[in-house]
């Protein structure tokens, strides 16, 4: 059976907090889309036939072990308008840290058909309208949120249209070593 899956970056120090926007958000413009997701940075979402999962892992679980923990600091909000997103941005230093890893988890990934982000966001509401736009913008003017980047994580999406963990796969600290071409000679 086929089921929708996203790999993300994850921290529980997040969800409270995030939640606490989303919420005040929602008391002002009723529901909205992302307003029950927990807070999280998207990688790449695909659909797979489960019987493809454990294969997926065992690929996300290789990647993560080159990969060195590091702070995430989140100290602005905008927004996508053309998609209706506000979402809360990542500082320079840790989109430079962050794209990297979000690339090569696409390479990896490359043989399924993904959807992939390719600037690092925390999604505070997508689809909104311009007026639940601006509504947000004006709400919503300073943050500042960091966090340990340590782990990619996979959620499967439920029937009900939330995504929830299913696995984590823990950064090792442990660079592949680079291929260097010898000389004969």
């Amino acid at each position: 059976m086929e089921k929708t899956y996203s790999v993300v970056f994850y921290s529980k120090a997040l969800v409270e907090p995030v939640k606490k926007l989303k919420d005040f958000l929602k008391s002002k413009i009723d529901w909205y889309n992302s307003c029950n997701s927990e807070a999280h940075i998207t990688i790449c979402e695909f659909t797979i036939d489960e019987s493809q999962l454990d294969s997926i892992k065992q690929k996300l679980s290789k990647i993560s072990d080159t990969f060195t923990p590091f702070e995430v600091y989140l100290n602005h909000f905008d927004s996508f308008p053309n998609a209706g997103a506000f979402f809360i941005g990542v500082n320079e230093d840790s989109e430079k840290n962050l794209v990297p890893i979000m690339k090569k988890i696409h390479e990896t990934l490359k043989f399924l058909k993904l959807k992939k982000s390719d600037k690092p966001h925390l999604s505070i509401g997508r689809r909104l309208t311009p007026e639940n736009l601006k509504i947000a913008s004006e709400l919503f003017t300073t943050i500042d949120l960091q966090f340990e980047c340590n782990e990619i994580v996979l959620r499967e999406l439920e029937p009900h249209k939330q995504f929830f963990v299913i696995d984590a796969f823990p950064f090792g600290s442990n660079p592949e070593p680079e291929f260097v071409q010898g000389s004969l000679f």
